[in-house]
């Protein structure tokens, strides 16, 4: 099959998983919050936007010599909790509960150890695609 075969069989490839999958386009913090360096590469070469989010990725072309479409920071809770793990800011102490945590109006998420589970919320102002 010739290269233009062979990329026209993946943009149909990926649409159709995508629309069985049933993605969604990711949150503006869930997209400009990934450091670029971090970014895993969700697309093909020559991917459009469009393609990336309907394949329920992030698209940001801005910075050379990463991928442009690429796998969004996770969903853990309101849009001030999604950040990476790196920008966390300690908001509780070792064994806090969500209860506590939410007391302190910060976000909390126990999935990844040795990092703050209870941590400081960040303004969604700064998000954007």
């Amino acid at each position: 099959m010739e290269p233009h075969g062979i990329r026209l069989l993946a943009v149909v490839l990926v649409l159709g998983l995508c629309a069985l999958a049933g993605a969604k386009k990711p949150s503006a913090c869930q997209c400009s919050r990934m450091n670029p360096q971090n970014r895993k590469n969700c697309g093909f070469p020559g991917i459009t936007s469009e393609q990336c989010f309907a394949a329920g990725c992030c698209f940001d072309s801005r910075v050379p010599g990463v991928p442009w479409c690429f796998t969004p920071l996770p969903q853990q809770g309101p849009e001030e909790c999604v950040m990476e793990v790196s920008d966390r800011r300690d908001c509780g102490f070792p064994g806090i509960s969500p209860e506590e945590c939410a007391v302190r109006n910060c976000c909390f998420s126990d999935t990844i150890p040795q990092v703050p589970w209870c941590f400081f919320p960040r303004p969604v102002q700064d998000c954007h695609y």
